[in-house]
């Protein structure tokens, strides 16, 4: 608090720092940094209790964070949760949110920032969507309302795994395995609801996707209260990701994939976005990418396998046998989140290991992304490599086709 005659802070009593509006009033100096410790202690343990001083203090941190003239002004990706991280170091939360939902909450906070400040007319500009479809990258022209559409229509397929209304109505869902992705989005689009054209868009997806944070975290609390011990990780949620799958017409994802997988897309759609209104945008941070490169890599055997059903990719070389030491391909995803993934090339059930490896491709983590989001042909990524020429060019084309409208 300041005083009217002299401009200086001053302290609040200590029975005061119990006060609601007390500490919300503290709120701009706390993002400031001008609190006093005892100040800093009280509203950091007030936001632990209190969700609406919570978006506000993460509002003002970010507000904060744009006043360094000689910075970017795109947001830090890893922002919000060094602002979280920080206030549950002091308090834990009683509900916490499973790591594997963090990119998720990350993802949808930074691209609401992105999206709070555009104009009407930005709302209309065009945008590209693009992905690869069996052996060439496909495009559809929509808009960033659209395209926000989109994103609340295929998030609805996670939300309604875990028990929220479907976006969707009923007489309009698809059904079976055209319930997937594109025809739910096709099918929203046909509706030309929720401002299909203009910022009314924004509600209900924030809406939702606030809404799903919430009810995955009660939901991990549960599976780990009623699985005690099973995992000895307390509130990482695994007993809700092993045990509940996410239909996506044609295929399922445990829900911790499925919340990984409307991460990676949300970024990814946040970046058509800042693209078509002519903005910066960054990519997540180092820990977060990770786990997005990481899903990516895990779905590739499942990829390669999807590819030779379909003739798309010519038949294995080598025994396909489940459990089996199979031949490998070493992916080395390089910079900050990367790593080492050993991709069996025979069969999903069979084991990669060093000792099979018959190629190796080396790529940029976000070169890889983009790759895996059908952004860059197969042929065309800036990928090192070596060893079998064919197993290369299949792991290549596997990675594209991970992407989908």
């Amino acid at each position: 608090m300041t005083s009217p005659a002299t401009g200086t802070a001053e302290v609040a009593p200590e029975g005061e720092l119990q006060d609601h509006r007390v500490l919300t009033s503290l709120l701009g100096a706390w993002a400031l940094a001008a609190c006093s410790p005892e100040e800093t202690a009280a509203v950091e343990a007030h936001l632990t209790d209190c969700a609406p001083c919570a978006e506000e203090a993460l509002r003002l941190r970010d507000a904060v964070g744009l006043l360094h003239a000689e910075d970017s002004l795109d947001l830090d990706p890893m922002l919000r949760s060094r602002v979280l991280e920080g206030c549950l170091n002091r308090r834990p939360a009683r509900i916490p949110m499973p790591t594997w939902a963090a990119p998720y909450d990350a993802e949808t906070a930074r691209l609401d920032a992105l999206l709070r400040d555009m104009a009407d007319t930005e709302w209309r500009a065009p945008v590209r969507l693009r992905w690869f479809d069996g052996d060439r990258q496909t495009t559809r022209e929509t808009t960033v309302a659209g395209v926000l559409g989109h994103l609340l229509a295929v998030d609805g397929l996670v939300a309604s795994g875990i028990g929220l209304p479907d976006p969707l109505p009923a007489n309009a869902l698809p059904a079976g395995p055209d319930a997937g992705p594109q025809s739910r989005t096709e099918a929203y689009w046909a509706l030309g609801e929720a401002g299909h054209q203009s910022p009314a868009a924004r509600e209900p997806w924030r809406e939702q996707s606030h809404a799903m944070i919430r009810d995955v975290s009660f939901l991990a609390a549960q599976d780990e209260a009623d699985h005690e011990g099973g995992t000895g990780e307390g509130g990482t949620g695994e007993g809700t990701a092993r045990g509940r799958l996410v239909s996506y017409g044609s295929f399922s994802l445990p829900l911790r994939d499925a919340f990984l997988d409307r991460a990676f897309e949300c970024w990814m759609h946040a970046e058509d976005i800042a693209e078509a209104v002519d903005y910066p945008y960054g990519p997540p941070g180092p820990a977060h990418l990770n786990l997005l490169v990481d899903l990516a890599a895990r779905q590739l055997p499942g990829a390669l396998a999807a590819r030779r059903r379909t003739g798309l990719a010519p038949p294995s070389r080598g025994l396909a046998t489940a459990g089996a030491p199979g031949r490998t391909l070493h992916l080395e995803v390089e910079g900050e989140g990367g790593g080492d993934w050993y991709i069996p090339l025979d069969s999903p059930g069979s084991r990669a290991s060093p000792e099979g490896k018959v190629a190796h491709i080396a790529l940029d983590g976000l070169e890889f992304c983009q790759l895996a989001a059908g952004h860059v042909q197969p042929l065309e990524a800036a990928a090192g490599h070596d060893g079998d020429p064919q197993a290369i060019q299949d792991v290549l084309y596997a990675t594209a086709s991970l992407s989908r409208l």
